[in-house]
């Protein structure tokens, strides 16, 4: 295999490394004094790097070869999750003030001080087991991908390597490192991303003629709004949902929420969540356009822009419109999606062993004690993540977005439903919530193992239309993903209800500002006194933008 940069690339991409260097160092220099300075940065950060961060911990490689992946494949319906800017905003109009006001380090700890020591336990192991089964394995997958195709080296080395680096500066800088690298890294792919869709675009002939030249082989290629009965992308299960599974990815989710925990008051906390939002507006067009641009050029020249595999699509691009020097620069981009996403989930599984399992078990463990651990158990994750990759690329179809999104509708409905109703509805308890939760690991474990052991039959069927199995295992395994999630959260919400009532009420004085209804007149006073005109005003327009989006993607 052979690299595609040349000395100027290489030259390139030696400087950006050098730089994460840099800033890793002085960050490291400042010296983590104790757990609040490794784990949430200082709790210092300001707005800008908030949503900086919010926006480069959530893409990562898999967006980039994923999302561009489906775009290249399905077209425009899995950006109904990349619009989910709007739940961003929720994060900080309506749970964040909740979470800063309990003063937790980590969403387990949030769940504690609601409920009880059980749903902070099962929701600290269940996180951990979820990011091996949906971070760190695609995160690793998706940049051995890119490394491998830009470099010229094997998969599996390239992989490896970007894991060790980024491990190295997570360990030793913690979460002030993480943040303050990935600031840098979100201009270099932004703009190395936006340069890839100006020179595809061009490439191809314009808007104009993408649209025409993809349409006259796929329809329904720009068509967000599929079917209900649509096997693989229902307009209901994308829109219903995907929101569910938003709900649990932005507002409830220790990878995410850890960036905003890092402020030092909820209004630049919330200001982090608005500028997030808006960043988060960007994948659409640097990524999953990109794909279809990918599409549209191997129908017009298919011995130039030949491409065997969906998430191959983006590296092709680099390869073949990248003039010497840019390829260094937007390779540097690419390796920045995939370092911030490792860094993000690293320091995430660090903070929650650390934070809510070690110090559980030995709470008079000294601040060096738990850094020290902390940085054990994230070798152990990223370790875990590269064990479960092959049984990763069973699942999903084998395009790697599709993958993460299966896995993650089916762990989202009871931890939003426990979070959510927690938080709007002060009767629910502590019985409510860890059985909610433990009925949602059953579900999830029924439907993932059904997944896979009828995974030949299902891809049997999509190909032929011949169905060799039948029952109702079978029929619980086809699903249609983006539904299962509505089913389990329809399931988890009513039995938490249920559940509620039948049992006694908590104890509303130990629970006091963490749920409507306990909110004390000072929580309501600095509530109002934490936002401006400004930030209604922005939040509003970026749900207007967001429903114009949905508007224009009809067909």
């Amino acid at each position: 295999m052979e690299s595609v940069l040349e000395p100027l690339d290489w030259a390139v991409l030696g400087l950006y490394f050098l730089v994460i260097i840099g800033i890793a160092a002085w960050v490291v220099l400042q010296k983590n004094k104790n757990t609040e300075d490794y784990f949430l940065a200082g709790r210092n950060v300001g707005w800008f790097v908030i949503g900086a961060s919010i926006f480069a911990s959530n893409i990562g490689s898999e967006h980039v070869v994923g999302l561009a992946g489906t775009g290249f494949q399905s077209g425009t319906p899995m950006a109904h999750y990349e619009l989910h800017a709007w739940i961003v905003l929720l994060l900080g109009w309506l749970f964040l003030p909740f979470y800063i006001r309990s003063g937790a380090f980590t969403m387990p700890e949030f769940l504690e001080k609601r409920f009880d020591s059980r749903s902070r336990w099962f929701l600290s192991l269940f996180s951990l087991v979820a990011y091996v089964l949906t971070k760190v394995s695609v995160t690793i997958y998706a940049g051995g991908i890119v490394v491998s195709e830009l470099l010229g080296i094997p998969f599996w080395y390239g992989a490896i390597g970007i894991v060790i680096f980024t491990g190295i500066y997570t360990v030793v800088g913690g979460l002030k490192a993480v943040i303050y690298t990935e600031t840098l890294q979100t201009v270099i792919l932004i703009f190395g991303s936006l340069i890839i869709t100006y020179l595809g675009l061009q490439e191809v002939g314009g808007w104009g003629q993408l649209t025409e030249t993809v349409k006259t082989v796929s329809p329904d290629h720009f068509n967000m709004w599929r079917p209900m009965n649509d096997p693989d992308f229902p307009w209901t299960g994308l829109l219903f949902g995907g929101t569910i599974v938003g709900l649990w990815y932005w507002c409830t989710d220790q990878y995410i929420v850890q960036r905003t925990l890092a402020a030092n008051n909820i209004k630049i906390a919330r200001r982090g969540a608005i500028f997030g939002a808006y960043l988060k507006l960007l994948p659409i067009f640097i990524f999953l356009i990109p794909g279809i641009i990918a599409f549209a050029l191997s129908i017009q020249n298919p011995e130039v822009f030949s491409i065997e595999k969906a998430d191959r699509a983006f590296p092709m691009l680099v390869k073949t419109l990248l003039p010497v020097g840019l390829k260094g620069l937007v390779a540097g981009g690419l390796m920045a999606a995939l370092m911030s996403s490792l860094a993000s989930v690293f320091n995430s599984c660090s903070t929650i062993f650390t934070m809510d399992i070690y110090k559980k078990l030995r709470p008079k463990k000294s601040e060096k004690e738990l850094l020290k651990i902390g940085k054990i158990a994230t070798t152990i994750i990223v370790i875990l993540g590269i064990f479960w990759i092959p049984i990763m690329q069973k699942i999903g179809g084998g395009v790697m977005y599709q993958y993460l999104q299966n896995v993650q509708s089916y762990i989202a409905p009871p931890v939003v439903t426990v979070f959510l109703l927690g938080i709007i509805w002060k009767r629910v308890n502590s019985h409510a919530a860890i059985i909610t939760l433990l009925a949602g690991l059953a579900l999830l474990m029924l439907r993932l193992g059904s997944e896979i052991y009828f995974q030949q039959d299902i891809l049997h069927f999509k190909n032929t239309g011949v169905q060799l199995s039948n029952g109702i295992l079978y029929g619980f395994a086809t699903i249609n993903f983006s539904h299962m999630a509505i089913f389990m959260f329809i399931f988890s919400v009513a039995l938490c209800i249920s559940v509620s009532l039948a049992t006694d009420p908590p104890n509303y004085q130990l629970i006091k500002g963490l749920s409507f209804g306990t909110l004390t007149k000072r929580d309501k006073e600095i509530s109002k006194g934490s936002y401006t005109p400004v930030d209604i005003v922005l939040s509003l327009l970026l749900v207007v933008i967001v429903i114009g989006i949905l508007a224009y993607f009809t067909g």
